[in-house]
């Protein structure tokens, strides 16, 4: 195998790992001797540092794995954190269906609605813009939680009140109020 080769193989391999790979399991996956990826491995890292990359190979924990570069961090985070191009998880795009439904709603009332526990849920959905404290709970005390306007100009709508209708799809709404009231109460 040439060295052009075995380079290609390595950036397809370290391409797609979440955690770094070591020269041994390199060598097996790709049927290599050992000693001819550790060369590989330091010379395209040598290559990506002398081309000046936005990113870089490095031996960490025992294997090797891509990283951005240390001088594009703030790009990098930037992204990450303004940007929020990460898709919401199912138990977020659950969460935000009960509060734009249901708002204003406590976060224990979007928890009895879901069956499970939401605080950090709603930390996420607070943290991205797309929900926000509304009040308190007269009774109760408990902070109340709305959609942002964010929320809304996300899914296209002018008001709440464009959302798709939800009674053909859901159980007796009226009758899950009264139990959840006898159960908080």
């Amino acid at each position: 195998m040439s060295e052009v080769e075995l380079q290609r193989c390595l950036e397809a391999i370290l391409m797609v790992v979440d955690e770094p790979v070591s020269e041994l399991v390199l060598a097996q996956i790709i049927e290599a001797p050992t000693e001819d990826i550790s060369t590989a491995l330091t010379s395209l890292a040598a290559k990506y540092e002398s081309e000046q990359r936005g990113f870089e190979l490095r031996q960490v924990s025992g294997g090797w794995r891509y990283y951005s570069h240390p001088e594009m961090a703030p790009l990098v985070e930037k992204f990450v954190l303004d940007g929020q191009q990460a898709r919401l998880t199912q138990a977020a795009l659950e969460t935000l269906a009960v509060i734009a439904y249901r708002q204003p709603v406590s976060r224990a009332r979007v928890s009895a609605i879901r069956g499970v526990n939401v605080e950090a849920v709603m930390k996420t959905l607070v943290n991205r813009g797309l929900v926000e404290e509304a009040g308190v709970e007269g009774e109760s005390g408990a902070v109340l939680y709305q959609t942002t306007s964010f929320f809304l100009e996300k899914l296209g709508l002018n008001s709440i009140s464009d959302l798709p209708a939800l009674a053909p799809f859901l159980p007796d709404i009226d009758g899950l109020d009264e139990l959840l009231s006898t159960l908080t109460d």
